[in-house]
């Protein structure tokens, strides 16, 4: 899935971008030459049975999918909390289902900052009332963080976000409430090339 030594290293196709809410989770997804991200699908997010989470891993399947970008919410300096928290485990989820069906798609967190912001605005210049933008916000959200992504890609010649691994699935008694290891780097990346590289939201 990636290219010959010499030439761009990251894996190439068609690829998934996500945007990730407590109510809905916009999909969206790219060409395989990876020139632009389309706003997909909106689902609706159903954290008991996770049913969302295996529709995106369905998706990605039946497309040929070769990676899927989360969007990791921050503040403007940067910080991480609760809705940085839901992203990555939704992640993590998406990388255990990929497992469980014996499927190597790497999924990979990119910074979303200003991504749902952006996005109701272009719907707004684009003439939709914003009683009906909650229908496609997430989706349009998703595009563009995929875009962001893909483009990013192009720029460095390299794989760009932070690598997802799924969580161990035993721990210690008592670690129920212990820190999880955080996402890993990239194959071929160094830390500096990691989500790090994410931090300006390129305009």
């Amino acid at each position: 899935m990636t290219e010959s030594a010499g030439a761009a290293v990251y894996p190439q196709g068609i690829k998934l971008g996500v945007d990730v809410g407590t109510v809905r989770v916009g999909v969206a997804i790219c060409d395989r030459d990876e020139i632009l991200a389309t706003p997909y699908k909106t689902l609706d997010r159903n954290a008991k049975k996770n049913s969302d989470v295996r529709v995106i891993v369905s998706l990605a399947g039946e497309l040929g999918a070769v990676q899927v970008f989360v969007g990791l919410p921050r503040t403007m300096k940067g910080e991480e909390h609760a809705s940085a928290r839901m992203a990555t485990d939704y992640a993590e989820l998406l990388v255990a289902e990929f497992a469980g069906r014996g499927m190597d798609v790497p999924v990979s967190l990119v910074d979303e900052r200003l991504s749902s912001v952006t996005a109701h605005r272009n719907l707004h210049e684009a003439g939709m009332s914003s009683r009906n933008h909650r229908k496609v916000v997430d989706q349009v959200a998703a595009a563009g963080i995929l875009q962001h992504a893909i483009d990013m890609q192009k720029a460095r010649g390299t794989d760009v976000g932070s690598r997802v691994t799924a969580p161990p699935r035993t721990r210690p008694s008592g670690a129920g409430s212990a820190v999880r290891p955080g996402p890993a780097a990239p194959e071929g990346t160094t830390p500096s090339q990691n989500t790090e590289g994410y931090s300006e939201p390129v305009q």
